[in-house]
C-alpha cells in the first residue's frame, strides 16, 4: 500500500503540476505587466498638459501682474511716464490661484510641460519631470517623475516653511538623503542667522495657502 510520504507532492497538496504551472505563468504575466506599467509611468513619463487660462482668467491675471509691476491699481495707465515714487495706496498682498500659478509657468517659462503645482491647506506640492542626461548610468535619456511637498503657513507672527518630503518614482526619499531637513521649520532653524531666511521672515506679514489659492502679505 502506498504510504502517505511516498505519494507525489501534488497529490498530497491537492494541486497538480498543470495547475501549478498555470499559477506560475499567471504570476509571471502579472509581474511583466506591472513592470511595463511602472516603466511607462515613471521612466517614460508623458509631459504634463500646460494649464490654458480662459480669456477672462488671463485678463484677471494680467491685471494682477500689472499692479505688481507698476504699483498702480487696475484701470490706471501703465504707460512708462516719469512720476514721483509713492507707496500711498499700494497693495502689499499677492493673491494667486492654483490655475494662475500654473498658467504663469505655461506662459512665461519652459517648465509648463515639466512642472505642475498644487495648492492645498498649508501645503504647496509639485509634480516634476526630470530629464536624465544621455550618459547617465542605466537611466540615461529617460525621464523620472518626482513629487515634492512644502508646508507653507504662518503662525506666531512668522512664516513656516517645512519640507514635507520628496518622492522619486513613487518612493519617498529617506531624510538622510535630504540633508536631515524633512519636517524641519527652515525659518525657525535658520531665521536667527543673517541670510535669506531671516530677511524672508522679517519681510512677510502673513501667509495663507488653502485649496486652490495662495496669499502672501508683505510688511512695510
Amino acid at each position: 500500500m502506498e504510504s502517505e510520504l511516498s505519494r507525489p507532492a501534488e497529490r498530497r497538496s491537492g494541486i497538480g503540476w498543470p495547475q501549478l504551472l498555470l499559477i506560475v505563468l499567471i504570476a509571471m504575466v502579472a509581474t511583466v505587466a506591472i513592470t511595463l506599467w511602472l516603466v511607462k509611468s515613471y521612466l517614460f513619463a508623458s509631459p504634463f498638459t500646460p494649464v490654458a487660462l480662459t480669456p477672462k482668467e488671463q485678463q484677471v491675471l494680467s491685471r494682477k501682474l500689472d499692479r505688481l509691476e507698476t504699483g498702480q491699481t487696475p484701470g490706471n495707465t501703465t504707460s512708462l511716464e516719469p512720476t514721483p515714487y509713492t507707496e500711498s495706496g499700494a497693495s502689499r498682498e499677492v493673491r494667486l490661484s492654483e490655475r494662475e500659478l500654473n498658467g504663469l509657468l505655461a506662459n512665461n517659462t519652459d517648465l509648463a510641460h515639466r512642472v505642475a503645482i498644487d495648492l492645498s491647506q498649508d501645503l504647496i506640492s509639485a509634480k516634476i519631470l526630470i530629464p536624465m542626461e544621455e550618459d547617465f548610468p542605466v537611466l540615461g535619456g529617460k525621464t523620472l517623475r518626482a513629487n515634492a511637498g512644502v508646508e507653507f503657513a504662518f503662525d506666531d507672527g512668522r512664516p513656516i516653511v517645512k519640507l514635507r518630503g520628496i518622492s522619486i518614482m513613487g518612493v519617498p526619499l529617506p531624510n538622510a538623503w535630504l540633508g536631515g531637513l524633512k519636517n524641519i521649520d527652515l525659518v525657525k532653524e535658520f531665521g536667527n542667522d543673517d541670510g535669506f531666511w531671516k530677511a524672508f521672515s522679517e519681510g512677510v506679514a502673513a501667509v495663507n495657502v488653502e485649496e486652490g489659492n495662495l496669499m502672501i502679505r508683505l510688511k512695510e
